[in-house]
Order: C-alpha cells, then sequence, then structure tokens
C-alpha cells in the first residue's frame, strides 16, 4: 500500500538505542519528521543524521520532533548514535515491519539477494496523525532536500 500525503501515519512500536520501546503515538504533541536511513554507519545516512542533528534545535522550534529509524538492531544503532552524538530517537526496525507499512522497502541493496533496507525517505507527520511531507528516494546515495523540509515546517 503507497501512502500518500493527507494519509494517517502508521503506527510503530521499536526499540531505541536503550531497549526502550517507542511509539508514534508519543511524539503527537509535535509534528514528527520521520526520516528512514539505508543503515547504520553507512556514510550518506551518517551525513544525514548528522545534518538532522546539527538542525535540531532549529526543528524543535518550529514545532517538530526528528526521530530516525534504520533496520539495523539497536546495538548497532546505539554505536553509531554514541559515535555521533545524535540528539534525537535512532529507532531498530530490524524486521523491517514498520519500513513495510511506510511502503519504503528496498530489496537487494547493493545487489546483494536478500539484504533489505530501507529506502532513504523523509515523512513529517503532522500533530493529527496524518502525512503532511513525503519525499522517497530510488538512490540510496541521495540526500533529503533539509531546506525543502525546513520550508514545510515553517
Amino acid at each position: 500500500m503507497t501512502l500518500n500525503v493527507g494519509d494517517l501515519a502508521p503506527n510503530f512500536e521499536l526499540p531505541d538505542t536503550d531497549l526502550k520501546l517507542r511509539k508514534l503515538d508519543e511524539f503527537k504533541d509535535k509534528k514528527v519528521v520521520l526520516t528512514f536511513i539505508v543503515a547504520a554507519s553507512s556514510p550518506v545516512c551518517e551525513t544525514e543524521l548528522c545534518v538532522f542533528r546539527d538542525s535540531w534545535q532549529e526543528i524543535a522550534d518550529m514545532g517538530a520532533h526528528v526521530v530516525a529509524i534504520s533496520n539495523d538492531g539497536p546495538f548497532a544503532n546505539k554505536a553509531f548514535s554514541e559515535k555521533h552524538h545524535f540528539n534525537f530517537p535512532l529507532l531498530g526496525d530490524y524486521t523491517s515491519k514498520t519500513i513495510k507499512d511506510y511502503d519504503v522497502l528496498m530489496k537487494d541493496l547493493l545487489h546483494i539477494k536478500d539484504y533489505n533496507a530501507a529506502k532513504r525517505s523523509v515523512f513529517v507527520i503532522m500533530e493529527d496523525g496524518k502525512i503532511g511531507y513525503k519525499w522517497v528516494s530510488e538512490d540510496p546515495l541521495k540526500e533529503p532536500n533539509y531546506d525543502e523540509i525546513k520550508n514545510f515546517l515553517k
């Protein structure tokens, strides 16, 4: 099922880097910049999440949370998060359920059979739980347009 702007965002329950289960519902007091990354510690994902880290206060001042999801487990995510001092939750979707729910599953990454990951993508979930902004890339090396996301939040 393809999700579109205006659709209700699927909820999730995923572990963070401290093994605490987190749900989309807990962030509904503000907009949520929900970013799906391809793999913890990969170069483009590192750049992307560091940009979100460095923009965190600006995004928070616009009334939004940042939440990142990868298909890595919580231990790989914890090492990645600690190395870069991320100031937002990095959640592990190691079964790819949420990635599939958001229709951003990338099969056979790097042409390796059954190595599945998330397509690099960003959704802005509004306070009412609906998708207000959506960007999905078929190219795992392409970064989102950060200014476009910030302009949407304004």
